[in-house]
């Protein structure tokens, strides 16, 4: 049961103005974004999936993934798609000191660091797992550069409550123009993100949209 609604309110957006939910625009772009990986096996299929749509994403990793799975972090660093941190541990910030929740996201980041070349123009996003964190730790993160992306859009992929076309129907009804989407490159995500992801990319390739990664922001 879906507690959370896929479309973000506007309200929600206006108290916390300084977080990326969507990117203003009247163009045809869409911005899909994936959490939680890199993953075997799911992530490599979604670089190919996204390949043959011409498409562009954002992929938030969890540092600790990164570092079981360098290889697969490196397909996605040659695929030219953004990279954004998600933590070490996939931390829920309401349950940590300030501290310590900075200093997984910062270990994550020299862990990302050690796989970019200098050519790669560096963002540091950041999206917090689950989208909690507190005050103070969103604060810190913003003074040392981080721009923190959160979502216009929420597929609930990993939500096995929900049906596939639940899970389908929420991207479709709830993206315009700009919008951030959230899917999950993980295994508890599997099955809906293989269901939905290609009928995204066909619906929204036929209407003329193109799939962009943060990156230029």
């Amino acid at each position: 049961m879906q507690l959370i609604p896929a479309k973000t309110p506007g309200f929600v957006k206006s108290i916390f103005p300084n977080f990326i939910w969507d990117i203003e625009t009247s163009q045809q772009e869409l911005y899909l974004t994936f959490d939680d990986g890199p993953a075997p096996e799911i992530t490599d299929w979604v670089l190919e999936l996204l390949k043959a749509y011409n498409a562009k994403a954002t992929f938030f990793c969890i540092g600790d993934n990164i570092e079981k799975h360098p290889q697969i972090f490196k397909n996605i660093i040659e695929n030219d798609h953004s990279i954004g941190n998600h933590t070490y541990n996939h931390l829920k910030g309401w349950k940590h000191k300030t501290k310590d929740y900075i200093n997984d996201v910062e270990i994550t980041q020299r862990v990302i660091e050690q796989h970019l070349s200098t050519s790669i123009n560096r963002k540091n996003f950041f999206r917090p797992p689950y989208g909690k964190f507190k005050s103070k730790q969103a604060k810190k993160l913003q003074k040392q550069g981080y721009k923190i992306v959160l979502w216009d859009v929420l597929s609930f992929d990993w939500d096995a409550s929900i049906s596939q076309e639940k899970c389908l129907d929420n991207v479709l009804n709830s993206t315009k123009n700009g919008s951030i989407i959230v899917f999950h490159d993980s295994v508890k995500a599997e099955q809906h993100l293989k269901y939905v992801l290609p009928k995204v990319l066909e619906y929204y390739t036929k209407k003329g949209y193109v799939f962009k990664s943060l990156k230029n922001l």
